[in-house]
């Protein structure tokens, strides 16, 4: 059950004056390390400078890791769902958030189709996660009054994740409808982060964090492990520009190496 109290402003003990949790942003920058990792790979690879060429779109190394990244980003963002609505963030704020996300998904559409026309983005991790939010945003205060709030998300979250094998359309195979997840076949696509199964797993983020508000919220409010700072410490750093990083580091990372190989060759 839900306690009552959770409906009431949470106010954070952390060491950070804006009040911050640093343990997920630290959790958070860990997958934007592994995040950037993964795509300066497939950046080389793109390049042909990795011997032997991998196959990003169908070795269960790559793919598994890929799965990996985009369900830490969206169980942080629905465990950071729960603190915000706990904490009493208002709908202004939420749309100056917002804004920021649909503003640089709109980027990254434009950009891809410049770099990759024939497989562009229309709808990858940030349409994903713009879409999904709204979801969870509108849905969460009406839910979160029941004290089995908990259990509906796991079940809504468990039904997210299945819908994709119960049914899906042809009709939803183009770009107007594959944002859905609801699709016969994949999109040929650089990033393609459907609302369908995707929303579950940010469901699910919003179910863990519901949880461990009520019964461990020193796991969210607490500082960072002493004997980790050195390294959780800029992590955490990390986290909290997130969206910052993730546009700037594919430019950063495709201009490096273009002028590698205009130097140096291959």
């Amino acid at each position: 059950m839900i306690m009552p109290e959770l409906l009431r402003p949470l106010r954070l003990r952390t060491p950070t004056p804006t009040g911050r949790a640093d343990r997920l942003d630290a959790l958070r920058g860990f997958a934007v390390v592994w995040m950037a990792v993964f795509h300066f790979c497939y950046d080389l690879n793109h390049f042909r400078l990795l011997s032997p060429r991998q196959f990003f779109l169908s070795d269960p190394f790559w793919t598994g890791q890929r799965t990996a990244i985009v369900s830490l980003f969206l169980v942080c963002a629905g465990v950071g769902q729960a603190m915000a609505l706990t904490a009493g963030l208002t709908w202004p704020r939420f749309w100056r958030r917002w804004a920021q996300i649909a503003t640089c998904a709109l980027l990254v559409s434009l950009g891809s189709a410049w770099m990759f026309p024939g497989s562009w983005i229309s709808f990858g991790v940030l349409h994903g996660m713009a879409v999904m939010l709204l979801i969870t945003r509108s849905l969460l205060p009406n839910l979160i009054q029941r004290g089995d709030a908990w259990a509906w998300l796991l079940l809504g979250s468990a039904l997210c994740i299945a819908a994709p094998r119960l049914w899906s359309s042809t009709w939803l195979d183009t770009r107007w409808g594959n944002w859905t997840g609801l699709v016969t076949r994949l999109p040929r696509t650089e990033d393609y982060v459907p609302v369908l199964p995707w929303l579950g797993v940010m469901g699910l983020g919003v179910a863990l964090g519901l949880l461990m508000l009520q019964h461990r919220p020193q796991w969210l409010s607490g500082p960072l492990p002493r004997f980790g700072r050195v390294l959780l410490g800029p992590l955490a750093v990390l986290g909290r520009w997130s969206l910052s990083f993730y546009m700037l580091h594919q430019p950063v990372f495709i201009g490096g190496i273009l002028a590698w190989l205009h130097f140096f060759g291959r």
